[in-house]
């Protein structure tokens, strides 16, 4: 493999015991990514917020305040409240966690509990304020990040698969599955896998996420009327706004998983130093 293919294709260094240490990303990349971590952050929770004061999801132009296609509540069932969540007239027990949660020690009727929402207390107005600002900043902090990412052919690099990973792409996924991570040489670069999930998180769900957020807003759609049209109407756009933001924290929760599992301090100090320890190729140790 040439340098070209490498995520860093500058400075490397040895370890004492045969390992390598690689540049594994830049300043930016890293800067851009801790930065997009809070944001998410305050974005996913004063969302969830936002979606308590009026807690179902329709589609097209109107609300559908009798019979919504999705709905988080509260009612009674043999005699006792619960929470419950509604799929297209299904209803199913979430009492605990989604309509109905403990606030204060008490039963209270909220779509998301208290300690996932920002605030915790129930209030739109501030909830609405923190989205905003983040959500700006989001954008701001993502531009950076693409114009970095096309000017030093990041993306071309680390988010398009190369012939020959494709060609492998099914003992890519059986690595996967067996929690076997590339060392030596392999894991200078991204993997197929990595590689177009990045790729779908970047140029299409988060602008997505944030398309169909702009068209719940007035004053942008003043300004840009196509969005609703590009949508369908401002309730599908808040349903795709919500199903990509949810998809988003899929995408987090396997990143994350998979952080810990392919060795937690190796990554985070690629994050925060840029360096990365490759280890050595498998027959070494023969």
């Amino acid at each position: 493999m040439s340098h070209a293919e490498a995520l860093q294709p500058t400075s490397e260094a040895a370890r004492p015991g045969g390992d390598t240490l690689v540049k594994r990303h830049s300043a930016i990349v890293r800067l851009t990514h801790w930065i997009n971590v809070l944001c998410l952050t305050m974005l996913l929770m004063s969302g969830l917020q936002i979606f308590n004061a009026h807690p179902s999801l329709d589609f097209g132009k109107i609300s559908n305040f009798v019979d919504p296609p999705i709905a988080i509540g509260a009612d009674e069932a043999n005699g006792a409240p619960r929470g419950f969540v509604s799929l297209w007239g299904h209803k199913f027990n979430t009492t605990g966690v989604l309509g109905l949660s403990s606030l204060d020690g008490k039963p209270t009727e909220r779509a998301f509990p208290a300690w996932l929402t920002l605030p915790s207390y129930q209030d739109l107005g501030t909830g609405r304020a923190i989205h905003f600002v983040f959500a700006w900043l989001f954008v701001l902090n993502g531009l950076i990040y693409l114009i970095y990412g096309f000017a030093t052919r990041h993306f071309r690099r680390d988010f398009i698969p190369t012939g020959e990973q494709m060609r492998h792409f099914g003992g890519a996924i059986r690595d996967h599955i067996r929690l076997r991570f590339p060392k030596g040489e392999e894991a200078r670069r991204y993997n197929a896998i990595q590689k177009l999930t990045y790729f779908l998180v970047v140029f299409v769900m988060l602008p997505l996420l944030v398309l169909a957020g702009w068209t719940m807003s007035p004053g942008l759609d003043a300004a840009f009327p196509q969005l609703l049209d590009l949508f369908g109407g401002r309730q599908t756009a808040r349903s795709v706004h919500f199903f990509a933001a949810f998809g988003l924290v899929l995408f987090v929760i396997v990143h994350v998983a998979l952080v810990l599992l392919s060795g937690v301090f190796n990554n985070m100090r690629s994050m925060i130093t840029g360096w990365y320890d490759i280890g050595r190729e498998p027959d070494s140790h023969a």
